[in-house]
């Protein structure tokens, strides 16, 4: 995606704590059963759960959905919207 001076919306919806829809995704970091990292245009995204599954995901309009037990959705880092480069994560 390309990045401009004009922020786009972002939005979560939580559907009984089993469904997960989330806009403005930008890059996954790593996912497993237990938690999905990932980063949007707002910033570091963690979410926390158990069997957790990533059922869509659209690298054009960065749209995702997950499915599972979700305990948490946290927000980390504002900064942050992509991953650290290796050396990034040397000085870190």
């Amino acid at each position: 995606m390309q990045e401009n001076n004009i922020k786009q919306n972002q939005n979560l919806i939580l559907e009984n704590r089993k469904n997960l829809t989330i806009s403005g995704i930008t890059d996954v970091d790593s996912f497993d059963e237990k938690t999905i990292c990932l980063y949007t245009q707002l910033g570091e995204l963690t979410i926390q759960g158990r069997e957790l599954h990533i059922d869509t995901m659209s690298v054009e309009t960065g749209n995702m959905t997950i499915t599972g037990d979700i305990w948490a959705v946290v927000y980390g880092d504002k900064e942050r919207k992509s991953p650290l480069t290796v050396l990034g994560r040397l000085f870190k």
